[in-house]
């Protein structure tokens, strides 16, 4: 019966992952700043100016304050914290703070107390702080808890504060942005972190095999796809690999997809293999799923001590391709391949036997390496264009994570760009 095959998700490749978290924060600032910008010095914008003194009238320099383009400051005034609160919109720029108001529930413990609790009540506002004439250091020390600036009241003009008012729009301004970018690159390196932890080390000490990968997510920001794979050695000397593809389009597959991964090589070390160890794993995906219509196709192959034969087992996966010398590289048979996990209870998964040889490359792949287009608006390139393309760079002389490497930048060059599917390539070499 025909096996549906998982549509993927897209997102960026992991190799560039934290560059392109750091563009897509870079993105966004830029995007904010112009928006910020136009608010304030657009045609017909106006800043707007709260002030919170407890004698707003007895202030003369309030009238005549202006704005760059010669046009008056909006002035709201409060003359306590609890009518600031109320006033206290997001279409103000700018607060002006006499630091003298009585603190927040009557103690005088901290001269500041009011100016921390305005800093916390308006965490994305420009703040300038009001004080005595001389006060200076009060009014730095004002500086170093948040305040932009601060200014003495005696001494002020409606220039003065006008040119002060648009300074400490600017410079919250660019200290958001700052520390937004700040925040967004350690979020990137965090997420590289987290993809490094969550991609497999195959496990394959005292192995004569070459192992190498090659994995490129597609959906935009993520950590991982809801591709996955992994390779083992038992004790036996037997080399277990897998290759699996969760349908879906989300983190909670790309979750599913390490779940199972982890299962997986649990199941395997622990002596299961074939038919067993496929039936359990389904029995995760249905325990761990978030819904119903969610499966996943698997090609697991365990490759007996001496090398030369291994075990196949395909859950509605793509079969493998392998390459010997002197021959040209086909498929491997895909007559028994069993239905994906998840897709009917009680299923079974035959394991076939393969002979490889002496010398050999066998190479495991999921379905966004055979989806990508050849062109715009092409036809998709297929298992036979991408056996084709893998004898052809064999011929080069291409061989472990530089075929890798090159396989999966053909197909995106003959996508025409990013592909929207995730790609996972697992190749294991044999040689003499």
């Amino acid at each position: 019966m025909p096996v549906p095959v998982p549509r993927q998700r897209a997102i960026p490749a992991v190799e560039s992952g934290q560059a392109q978290a750091a563009r897509a924060a870079g993105g966004l600032l830029k995007e904010e700043a112009h928006r910020d910008a136009t608010a304030v010095n657009g045609t017909g914008a106006t800043l707007t100016l709260l002030l919170i003194e407890d004698d707003p009238a007895g202030s003369p320099i309030v009238p005549d304050l202006l704005d760059p383009a010669g046009k008056p400051i909006r002035v709201r005034t409060a003359r306590n914290l609890t009518e600031a609160e109320r006033l206290l919109t997001d279409d103000v720029h700018c607060i002006l703070l006499d630091l003298a108001l009585p603190a927040p529930g009557g103690s005088d413990d901290d001269e500041l107390a009011v100016l921390r609790h305005v800093l916390h009540l308006a965490p994305r506002h420009a703040v300038l702080a009001l004080t005595a004439s001389g006060d200076a250091e009060r009014g730095a020390e004002a500086v170093r808890v948040g305040a932009q600036d601060y200014l003495f009241r005696d001494e002020l003009d409606g220039r003065l504060l006008s040119r002060a008012i648009r300074y400490a729009v600017e410079r919250k301004r660019s200290d958001t942005a700052e520390r937004r970018l700040a925040e967004g690159k350690m979020r990137a390196q965090e997420n590289r972190r987290l993809e490094r932890g969550l991609l497999p080390t195959p496990l394959l000490e005292g192995s004569s095999l070459r192992f190498a990968a090659r994995y490129r997510p597609g959906r935009s920001r993520a950590l991982l796809g809801g591709d996955f794979y992994d390779a083992v050695r038992t004790p036996d000397g037997t080399v277990h690999a897998m290759i699996g593809d969760v349908c879906g389009h989300g983190p909670d597959e790309a979750a599913l997809g390490v779940e199972l991964r982890i299962a997986w090589r649990a199941l395997t070390l622990a002596g299961l293999c074939g038919d067993e160890l496929l039936n359990t794993l389904q029995q995760v995906l249905e325990h761990e799923r978030a819904d119903e219509e969610i499966f996943a196709t698997l090609c697991t192959v365990d490759i007996a001590p001496d090398g030369r034969r291994a075990g196949l087992c395909l859950a509605g996966h793509p079969a493998p391709l392998v390459a010997r010398p002197g021959r040209p590289a086909r498929l491997l048979p895909y007559e028994n391949n069993g239905p994906a996990l998840g897709l009917l209870p009680g299923a079974r998964w035959p394991r076939m036997q393969v002979e490889l040889g002496a010398e050999w490359s066998l190479m495991l792949y999921t379905d966004g390496l055979i989806e990508g287009r050849v062109g715009e608006g092409g036809e998709r390139l297929g298992q036979d264009g991408m056996l084709e393309m893998i004898r052809r760079q064999l011929s080069e002389g291409l061989r472990g994570e530089e075929l890798l490497r090159a396989a999966v930048s053909e197909v995106r060059d003959l996508n025409g760009g990013e592909l929207t599917d995730d790609v996972a390539v697992v190749l294991l070499d044999r040689t003499r």
